[in-house]
């Protein structure tokens, strides 16, 4: 058994010890629909779990939290798994690799039996942190430097990492092409990705590729899991990723393809503010179940 000691924020110095077994808890199946755990819908999250298969979230916004909100992640361990999706290894950036928050990653990973842990493509520190997700060049030199950082962390943490394609939306300096520069870094920092559908509708739009011929590219057996989300359509050839509305009919449309080429695999529904009524949410999972279904039926 692990122990779980919360004590309460009442300055009455009450103890809860919550305590589960780790050996009871379910790996992710393949055809999986989940949801972002946010704070601001604990409380429907928790009421609505019979129709949400996992969560997903950011350690950064976890670790160490104890009292009522430590007290709703031990529950909801329980009876859902959960995947870790990082903020701020950055891992495309200048500065050296935070390993002690590493470590602290991978403490958080084993206390609560996350299978999943993924991270960006991207970087947000440059002598301090950006509190943005800046986009990198598609370049030798910055595929030497992602291998040599996910090297270090999956040393560290002692298992496979996914990456996450990211948006962007300025030329970038390149010496391969998006989709060249995600496979030859899934091939040589032998990694897994975390495949962001919505992104690559976002990009395909904006720099004017085939988001079908992107997916036809990717390697089946590399991804772990996929993203769904909104964006805002601002002009005709300019898609913003705001995961603040529904997932539009184009995005729709490319996750059908990519449960055609992939199988069935773990989706998320991202969504991180304006958030509807929480019917809405799960309507759109049971759409992400149901273009699951008629696929790998």
């Amino acid at each position: 058994m692990r122990r779980y000691e919360l004590t309460s924020s009442n300055g009455l110095g009450l103890t809860i010890i919550c305590v589960f077994d780790p050996r009871q808890s379910q790996a992710i199946p393949p055809n999986a629909a989940g949801l972002g755990l946010r704070r601001s819908l604990l409380s429907a999250t928790e009421a609505n779990l019979a129709s949400i298969d996992f969560l997903e979230i950011a350690p950064e916004n976890w670790l160490d939290v104890g009292g009522k909100f430590g007290r709703a992640l031990q529950r909801i361990r329980q009876v859902r798994p959960l995947i870790a999706h990082g903020l701020s290894l950055s891992l495309g950036g200048p500065d050296p690799l935070d390993v002690q928050h590493v470590h602290a990653i991978k403490r958080f990973l084993v206390d609560y039996d996350i299978e999943i842990f993924s991270e960006h493509l991207s970087a947000c520190t440059d002598d301090a942190h950006l509190y943005d997700l800046m986009p990198l060049p598609f370049t030798s030199d910055m595929l030497a430097h992602l291998v040599e950082r996910i090297d270090c962390v999956q040393n560290q943490l002692g298992r496979r990492i996914a990456v996450e394609n990211s948006s962007y939306y300025l030329p970038l300096a390149t010496d391969l092409s998006e989709l060249e520069f995600i496979q030859t870094l899934l091939k040589q920092a032998d990694c897994l990705l975390l495949l962001d559908v919505n992104n690559v509708y976002v990009n395909s739009v904006n720099h004017g590729y085939s988001a079908e011929a992107f997916i036809a590219g990717i390697p089946a057996d590399r991804v772990a899991y996929l993203h769904v989300a909104g964006h805002s359509q601002e002009l005709a050839d300019l898609i913003i990723d705001t995961h603040g509305s529904a997932v539009a009919a184009p995005v729709w449309e490319l996750l059908a393809s990519s449960y055609a080429r992939f199988g069935a695999k773990p989706t998320l529904l991202e969504r991180d503010f304006d958030f509807p009524p929480f019917a809405e949410l799960l309507a759109e999972l049971a759409r992400v179940r149901e273009l699951m279904l008629s696929h790998n039926g």
